[in-house]
């Protein structure tokens, strides 16, 4: 079986975590299928790779037109695949037109539902009522929907009223429990001005408001001044976002000691480090239908504070390998709980490495690459023969 998989993201483009879900999933799906991978920007080197595409000139003033034009490419480069499989509302038009134009299934993975972040509109402009446009048209019609979480599935149908329930499956996430493991090096730490003598907590994401960075400034005023507070997070939204996370870290700067912004994009080697060594781990987003970050954090074995959102709690255990705080619209309340559940596992360092590791044991268990592969497949067999 012959399987296109179109993507915005593919390495060495990888920002976010669809693309390093597509990464490992096409990784896996090679030893099973006969796999392609359509992707957004500058050619590859990779044979798995059949195109990549940039888009139309003539759209450039208008992002939003712009990848819909790669779409199109895509639609027309993907013929004599036997199925079509989009990531991200990016690809989905892409995977929408392969259908009605070679008479082929198309799945659709659900990394985030476009409805349910309006806040997009603040980066996209005109172009967020295309995004929707994009998502909506491929979805409804879609032969299959792979939701990454439990949540995911009940907000598509919410969402998407005309969708067939049997037609919404379940897939979780994976991980590469060899790559994200505990690494005893402290190399990456050091260079990155990393006081190896003081306990830290860590936020790797986005800079968006949907990752909950600005929820994790606040709340940090109020962590344990011991500890410090290492913030990876870059590639932001809108310029404005960016401004305004300068402006907040600055601020918590001159309030307590022991604030590291390592705003670029690091190497995954060196991700995995700070991973290893986090006394705790937040994710304070405010929407995640899955969180795959939490699965890398407790790959590494670091104990997870995180919000009680979306796939998350599908992850993270409460009192067994992390911490969850309930957002439910309260901002204040949200904070303080972040705070008080990092301050928590600041003060019971033997909690927070039995949560850690007890969130190593519950990946290698369940969040596998391989597994999710074959699951993939499977579906691919059943719609396509």
């Amino acid at each position: 079986m012959r399987v296109a998989v179109l993507t915005r993201e593919f390495p060495p483009e990888v920002y976010g975590g669809a693309g390093v879900h597509v990464e490992h999933l096409v990784g896996e799906l090679a030893g099973l299928v006969d796999v392609e991978v359509h992707c957004f920007g500058a050619p590859r080197p990779a044979p798995v790779v059949a195109g990549a595409y940039q888009p139309w000139g003539a759209l450039s003033a208008s992002p939003a037109l712009g990848v819909m034009s790669v779409d199109l490419a895509m639609a027309g480069a993907v013929a004599g695949a036997d199925l079509v499989h989009s990531h991200t509302w990016y690809a989905n038009l892409g995977g929408h037109l392969a259908k009605l134009l070679h008479g082929i299934p198309h799945v659709v993975t659900s990394h985030s539902i476009e409805p349910l972040r309006p806040w997009k509109a603040d980066q996209l402009g005109g172009g967020y009522a295309l995004s929707l446009f994009c998502e909506r048209t491929a979805v409804e019609a879609a032969d299959a929907v792979i939701a990454v979480s439990e949540a995911t599935r009940a907000d598509l149908l919410g969402v998407y009223p005309s969708l067939d329930p049997a037609r919404v499956r379940v897939i979780h996430n994976g991980v590469d429990t060899g790559t994200y493991h505990p690494d005893p090096s402290t190399s990456a730490l050091e260079r990155l001005g990393v006081d190896l003598g003081r306990p830290y907590v860590l936020f790797v994401g986005r800079i968006t408001r949907q990752k909950g960075i600005f929820h994790l400034l606040a709340a940090a005023a109020r962590f344990d001044g011991a500890a410090q507070l290492v913030l990876c997070a870059a590639a932001p939204d809108s310029p404005a976002e960016g401004e305004e996370v300068r402006r907040r870290v600055a601020d918590l700067a001159r309030q307590r000691a022991g604030v590291v912004w390592v705003d670029q994009h690091l190497p995954r080697t060196d991700v995995v480090q700070l991973l290893s060594h986090a006394a705790v781990f937040v994710c304070p987003s405010v929407y995640e239908p899955f969180g795959l970050v939490n699965v890398e954090a407790m790959a590494c074995g670091a104990p997870v504070v995180a919000t009680a959102t979306g796939g998350i709690p599908e992850i993270v255990v409460d009192g067994e390998t992390g911490c969850l705080v309930a957002f439910e619209g309260n901002p204040s309340a949200f904070e303080a709980g972040l705070a008080a559940a990092v301050n928590r596992l600041l003060a019971e360092p033997g909690t927070a490495r039995r949560f850690g590791e007890a969130g190593r044991r519950r990946v290698v268990e369940r969040f596998s690459w391989a597994a999710v592969a074959r699951r993939t497949a499977d579906l691919y067999t059943e719609l396509a023969g």
